[in-house]
């Protein structure tokens, strides 16, 4: 764990060092702040739903997936290939892969991610089993 105060991790964001002045037309200099938004204050406003990026794109493909079957089903049952309506089922049914494979990839990552930060965490249990034993 670092050695700064929790304060300063979950407050306010430290501003920029130097932040450029606007010209506005009357030749007065006015300064605008950007309020900068740490990645804890993120995880506190969002309930830490940045972080389930798979978990939400699953329903959203299924169900754009099924829609595009059946938009694409109908408009090949009326011979309407190269229709308005073939096209924009394909491009569902392409949405609708193209979402279920970015959830699967996420989902990957993640669990990647998971088994090698598991695996750093036994190493330094281990490591500092051997000091407190060897």
């Amino acid at each position: 764990m670092t050695n700064e105060p929790i304060k300063e991790i979950l407050g306010t964001p430290k501003l920029p060092d130097s932040v450029p002045p606007e010209k506005s037309n009357n030749n007065d200099c006015v300064v605008t702040t950007i309020p900068l938004v740490s990645e804890c204050q993120l995880t506190a406003a969002t309930g830490g739903a940045e972080l389930s990026c798979y978990r939400c794109t699953i329903p959203f493909g299924v169900v754009i997936l099924i829609a595009g079957t059946v938009v694409t089903a109908v408009a090949y049952i009326f011979n309407s290939h190269g229709s308005i309506i073939s096209v924009f089922g394909l491009v569902l049914l392409s949405s609708g892969l193209v979402l279920l494979a970015s959830s699967a990839v996420c989902w990957k990552i993640r669990q990647h991610k998971k088994k090698a930060k598991r695996r750093e965490s036994q190493t330094a249990l281990v490591a500092n089993q051997r000091t407190l034993f060897g």
